[in-house]
């Protein structure tokens, strides 16, 4: 795991030291562990990297990597967790390797499939691989977009990086606000992570099962992984269909442990992340594989006294029975401005609250020498997690915008009525008309896919969720509180074997009998507390942002309100925004719905302010 960043001079001027320097150096905290950079012989191209080392931690891992011929070169951010496999595999046609490192396997993999290996690649991954015969460049994203990757293009250079502030700090190119993108992300902080655009109107966002190439100054830009295309058969029967989820989950969290350095997990008590500890406790006890890090028996839970989101004894019963005795970091009100400006610069875009006990935990992980976590993410959005009856009226209807297939200009027109009503019945601030007006739809990777028409209004609300909007915009935030220390995040329930597999699989395998998640939870039967397991509580893993509002933070939002910033005024209706805040503040009635709500405003503003 590490930052990646580049430069490519299209009409041949030289790229200077100093320039992929200042873009490497932006992401420095996603590799604390060493920097390095490489030009071509012409110095039109540069690579910078900087490494988080994991696997084969000593020289030997260290970035940018040529291959033996030295005719390619590889900076590359993220896992191959069945980089072994391949090894053989790639051994077996001839390859030799010079390093114990998964970078060196891509590189092989890369002469032998090209752009084929990718399919073969079972892991998270944002890399660019430069040929110094064909002056080409190629650029990819894994399969769901856990690593990113971002770029920008002028008529005069491509550059890229992992992070979008690099780039807009870089100097290196020009930056204004993307009107409609700012617009939307008020409406719906989950609408824009999917899709291509970016904040910035100059940085794009390469989407999630992507690749790219440039060619002669010439992008191009295809799309390698659809879910849809890889849907297995399934078996017949429910205790067949519950048998193979347990093999596969087993096996992803298995192949997550390979490691070089300890590793450990984030433990929230709920569902997923208890299972992702106590399947990495049997498998320490059926024999660890090679590669696997004994060092492993690490658990950190985020405990907020008196706070709503509070699941310290759950997590503390997991982690009993996994046999790790867990450290335990309470955050609470004296926490709410902690770091506060860095978190916020750190998250790298907007969220509906500030991801504060994340960005905590996982800096108590580096503090302790832990630099790999296993969680639960996915999960979610995989097989459910919310029951509908327990939904406001506009989180259900979301949960309908989430759901309509959009490849149709009638789907599309019921897409702009149902998101009216939603900014309506969630009481958003935006000025009517002019450059407030309600944003139309962007374009999200998965969008135009054609869902099997059997399937139901679950599986395809599922489908979006998990491709579209939600998930790839907890990823972000994942990624970003995490890196902010230099941590790696891995992520077992996002294996593509069991996406794919459970992607196939019919609703009642993920609800049914007012549960949701039904599938994996008969799959754990008798492998993790039972109070867990069949646990209808569902909390997300957040900072109590009421309590915080209410309290702490309530001088600090007073404060941004009343600055001036010229281009946040043009959007939105400041004095009825100011009301809602002041209101909720005065009386102490802050709550998850109006958080939800308000936080984007805030975090948009402070943005604006920021790096206007």
């Amino acid at each position: 795991m590490c930052g990646i960043a580049g430069i490519v001079n299209i009409r041949g001027q030289s790229v200077e030291p100093a320039e992929i320097e200042r873009l490497t150096n932006l992401v420095a905290h996603r590799g604390p562990d060493g920097a390095g950079h490489w030009f071509s012989a012409d110095r039109n191209v540069a690579l910078g990297h900087r490494r988080l080392a994991i696997i084969d931690p000593g020289a030997g891992g260290y970035q940018p990597m040529l291959s033996h011929d030295g005719r390619h070169v590889i900076v590359y951010n993220g896992e191959i967790y069945n980089f072994l496999e391949l090894r053989r595999e790639l051994e077996a046609l001839g390859a030799n390797f010079r390093t114990e490192s998964d970078t060196e396997v891509i590189l092989a993999a890369w002469r032998a499939w090209q752009e084929g290996m990718l399919s073969r690649f079972n892991g998270m991954w944002a890399l660019a691989i430069f040929d110094t015969e064909t002056k080409e460049l190629f650029l990819a994203r894994d399969r769901f977009g856990i690593k990113p990757l971002l770029y920008a293009q002028s008529p005069e250079r491509l550059v890229f990086a992992s992070e979008h502030h690099a780039l807009v700090q870089s100097g290196l190119i020009t930056t204004s606000l993307d009107i409609d993108v700012a617009r939307r992300l008020m409406l719906d902080a989950f609408g824009i992570e999917g899709s291509e655009r970016t904040l910035c109107r100059e940085v794009r966002r390469l989407q999630a099962g992507h690749f790219m190439r440039l060619r002669q100054g010439r992008l191009e830009i295809r799309r390698w992984w659809c879910t849809l295309d890889h849907l297995p058969d399934v078996p017949s029967t429910e205790t067949e269909r519950v048998e193979r989820f347990g093999e596969l989950f087993r096996n992803a969290v298995a192949l997550r442990m390979r490691s070089d350095v300890p590793i450990g997990t984030c433990l929230s008590g709920g569902f997923d992340s208890s299972a992702v500890i106590c399947s990495m406790a049997a498998h320490d006890k059926a024999g660890m594989g090679p590669r696997d890090s004994a060092a492993w028996r690490h658990a950190f839970v985020a405990a907020f006294p008196g706070a709503s989101n509070d699941e310290r004894p759950m997590a503390e019963e997991a982690a009993a029975w996994a046999g790790v005795h867990p450290t335990i970091l309470e955050v609470g009100r004296q926490d709410a401005l902690t770091e506060l400006e860095r978190i916020l610069e750190d998250s790298d875009d907007v969220y509906i609250s500030l991801p504060s006990a994340p960005w905590l935990l996982y800096r108590e992980l580096r503090r302790q020498k832990v630099l790999v976590s296993l969680d639960g993410h996915g999960a979610d959005e995989l097989m459910g997690a919310y029951q509908q009856e327990n939904q406001s009226a506009a989180f259900r209807l979301k949960n309908i915008l989430a759901g309509v297939a959009s490849n149709s200009p009638l789907a599309r027109r019921s897409v702009d009525m149902l998101r009216a009503i939603t900014v309506k019945a969630q009481g958003h601030y935006f000025l009517r008309g002019g450059p407030g007006a309600v944003p139309a739809q962007l374009s999200l990777v998965g969008d135009d896919d054609a869902l099997p028409r059997e399937w139901g209004a679950l599986n395809r609300r599922l489908y979006r969720m998990f491709h579209s909007t939600v998930l790839p915009t907890i990823l972000r935030n994942f990624d970003r509180a995490s890196m902010a220390h230099g941590v790696e995040v891995r992520m077992p329930f996002m294996d593509w074997r069991l996406v794919t597999y459970t992607m196939a699989l019919p609703e009642a395998s993920k609800s049914s009998d007012g549960y949701t998640k039904m599938i994996a939870r008969r799959a754990m039967a008798g492998r993790m507390p039972e109070s867990i397991r069949m646990g209808r509580r569902k909390v997300g893993f957040n900072s109590p942002m009421p309590e915080w509002l209410n309290g702490p933070l309530s001088g600090w939002t007073a404060s941004l309100l009343d600055r001036k910033v010229s281009a946040f005024a043009e959007l939105v209706d400041e004095i009825n925004l100011r009301k809602t805040v002041d209101r909720l503040t005065a009386s102490k009635t802050w709550d998850w719905e109006s958080v939800g709500r308000i936080w984007p405003y805030l975090n948009i503003k402070w943005m604006m302010a920021r790096f206007a």
